[in-house]
């Protein structure tokens, strides 16, 4: 398998099991209806660590534009890869969330609220403030890509690595995911919006594309920031 196949299906997995532990928590009448944000910080924590173990020997499962662009601009990925990556990473989060649509098909119809139906597949802020949401984002990937580093230089038992990765998305969740729901990705945040645009969910609203650019942005700067603080300090 390529690095862009392995890009591709881990992203896919990423998002069929993080945005579906959304699905099963906001969406009405599923049996995972209201079990609440520790369920969505682990649920994302476990898909984080599943796409890592199945593609990591194969891609180095960036499966994040903002960690691939950190290890480009501090020399650790090649920039003519960038690309290739970036459009697998894209591929496969739209594709996941098409796979999430599919498996909740009932439940769409079943839920009246449009911003539940959005939140499956895209963030959005506790609290609209441009500012300071863009500036969640940015710490939020900061701190993920600075520390994703940091935990790749530790020599950790054969296998354990993604685990610790994953536990490391379940913290970010939980401490820093209040603010816009941690996007700290962002093919996790587009490819899947693009697909809450074009698919037909029932009784959906807006794909709320004013905000879209935010969890792009954000991301972006704090994974390159996050890589250029960690090269310095270490």
């Amino acid at each position: 398998m390529t690095p862009f196949w392995g890009e591709l299906i881990g992203t896919l997995l990423l998002i069929v099991l993080g945005d579906g532990v959304v699905a099963g928590v906001v969406l009405r009448k599923s049996k995972a209806e209201n079990s609440g944000w520790i369920v969505i910080g682990f649920g994302w924590g476990l898909a984080v660590a599943i796409a890592v173990y199945a593609v990591g020997s194969i891609s180095g499962a960036h499966l994040n534009p903002a960690v691939t662009l950190g290890m480009a601009a501090i020399g650790k990925f090649a920039w003519d890869q960038v690309p290739l990556y970036i459009a697998a990473q894209m591929i496969g989060a739209f594709l996941g969330a098409v796979l999430v649509w599919l498996h909740y098909l009932p439940h769409w119809r079943a839920t009246d609220d449009q911003a539940a139906k959005l939140a499956v597949f895209a963030t959005a802020p506790a609290i609209r403030s441009t500012g300071a949401n863009l500036l969640s984002e940015v710490i939020a990937t900061f701190i993920f890509v600075f520390s994703l580093l940091a935990i790749g230089g530790n020599t950790f038992a054969d296998g354990l690595q993604p685990f610790i990765v994953g536990f490391l998305i379940v913290s970010i969740g939980l401490s820093l995911g209040g603010t816009t729901g941690y996007a700290i990705n962002p093919a996790r945040d587009l490819g899947p919006r693009i697909a809450h645009a074009v698919l037909p969910i029932a009784g959906k609203g807006s794909s709320d594309w004013s905000y879209a650019w935010v969890p792009i942005m954000g991301p972006v700067v704090g994974g390159v920031l996050g890589a250029l603080a960690y090269s310095f300090m270490f």
